[in-house]
């Protein structure tokens, strides 16, 4: 198989198709932390431009770059820096060149494993399988994070307007 090499002009067409799916991605990790969120993305894409495999069509290369992106936010914070020193940053949404409203602010208080399942499946349109295929999970793993994460998340929305009502 021979090494893919882009063009400058379909990089910036992948960046530019990309660009907030992958900001989304790593918002969900560091939504406190906009220098580490900043290096995240920057790294997602660096990791795309040294990637030399064909992808199958924009779909899959959509798929990599949120598993790319979900897997380099998960290596920052297992790093011994980010175990050792927790840095004080102000919150980021309002610098966020993507819109967040309410629902996907819920979906940020979920627990790791359900919270890139869910963001796939209601926000990006991955079917189970799909995702199941992206993380290295099977289907019915998925079905299960997804069970459980529509549970918590209307949960947390019932909470969420009980507070408002209050």
């Amino acid at each position: 198989m021979a090494d893919i090499i882009l063009s400058n002009a379909e990089i910036a067409e992948i960046y530019e198709r990309n660009i907030a799916t992958v900001y989304r991605v790593c918002f969900m990790y560091f939504k406190h932390h906009t220098q580490d969120l900043e290096d995240a993305v920057s790294e997602t894409f660096l990791k795309l431009l040294l990637h030399k495999k064909q992808f199958n069509g924009e779909e899959h290369q959509r798929a990599w770059l949120i598993v790319t992106a979900s897997n380099i936010c998960k290596n920052m914070l297992t790093s011994y820096w980010k175990r050792k020193v927790d840095v004080e940053e102000e919150p980021v949404i309002a610098s966020l060149p993507i819109e967040t409203d309410e629902t996907l602010q819920c979906i940020l208080a979920l627990p790791e494993k359900l919270k890139i399942s869910v963001y796939m499946y209601y926000y990006e349109g991955y079917s189970a399988d799909e995702i199941g295929r992206a993380i290295g999970k099977s289907t019915n793993s998925v079905w299960g994070y997804l069970h459980k994460g529509r549970g918590l998340l209307k949960q947390i929305l019932l909470e969420a307007e009980d507070g408002k009502q209050n």
